[in-house]
């Protein structure tokens, strides 16, 4: 029987991102300290635990099957593989950041400077789109302590918050590359396990949409029910249950909870009462 090797990056934020979303799928994760591949028992799935940077040469050369990937790294490692669902987490930027006492537009100032980065690839691209001629040095940690020790004259790295940038006197200028974490794939799969993907990417939408919409209940007469439900943007039409006092009935629907406070006041006017908004664990559509 076949099975799916999924690699996930063996520690960190992202590390611990991709766990929950295996687990929201339903796939039980139980591994000792240390593991570096895990085979999970209630799906046919092996887990690899990788370094980040290389999880897209492992994907390209078949031994993994499937990744939770920072999109950022597949850009700057430039394999041949496919993305299959950007999964909402773990986001962040690659971005020029100089220091904050220069006053020189960005891209004039880096012209013949040396940035520091972990991103070459990711750099070269964006200096061959802008006509930028400087030197790049590559250093694998701490990128954003160079300017200060003299390595280089500006840095371009990863950012979340910015105020690792901040600490150490600089700012953030362009903003290359935003990134999320990513489902990506092999292009060579076989029958078994793309039919095994796709059992899990059914499982990943089910969680995914429930990022978005909310479960909503609220009370309405029955002469109202016309009008409360044209307002909701439902999915299809709201399931209505008649109430023990007469006369009334409850209305149960799902809503995308960015448009919830545009419509409440339509809803109240409407004759809408003790509206209720539930969170969803799974929505299949």
């Amino acid at each position: 029987m076949s099975r799916l090797k999924i690699a996930i990056q063996k520690k960190g934020r992202l590390h611990d991102e991709s766990l929950k979303l295996l687990k929201d799928c339903g796939i039980s994760v139980n591994n000792g300290r240390d593991q570096l591949k895990v085979s999970v028992r209630n799906f046919p799935i092996d887990i690899l635990y990788l370094r980040n940077s290389d999880i897209p040469q492992y994907l390209q050369d078949g031994v993994a099957d499937i990744a939770i990937v920072g999109e950022n790294i597949l850009y700057e490692k430039e394999k041949d593989v496919i993305i299959i669902r950007n999964l909402g987490f773990s986001k962040c930027r690659v971005s020029i950041a100089i220091p904050k006492e220069v006053n020189e537009s960005p891209l004039q100032y880096l012209d013949g400077k040396k940035i520091a980065t972990s991103y070459p690839n990711t750099l070269r691209k964006f200096f061959k789109a802008h006509n930028i001629d400087a030197e790049i040095h590559v250093i694998s940690g701490s990128v954003e302590i160079a300017p200060n020790i003299g390595l280089a004259d500006a840095i371009c790295d990863i950012v979340s918050s910015g105020s690792t940038l901040f600490k150490n006197g600089l700012v953030e200028k362009d903003v290359i590359l935003k990134s999320e974490a990513v489902l990506a794939a092999g292009r060579n799969l076989s029958e078994g396990k793309k039919a095994l993907l796709d059992k899990l990417v059914f499982r990943v939408d089910a969680v995914l949409k429930t990022k978005n919409y909310k479960y909503i209940l609220l009370n309405v007469p029955n002469d109202r029910i016309e009008a409360v439900s044209a307002i909701l943007p439902v999915l299809k039409s709201p399931t209505v249950l008649p109430l023990a006092q007469d006369g009334w009935s409850s209305l149960h629907s799902v809503i995308d909870q960015d448009a919830f406070w545009n419509v409440i006041d339509k809803l109240k006017i409407a004759g809408a009462e003790d509206i209720l908004i539930i969170p969803i664990d799974k929505m299949v559509v």
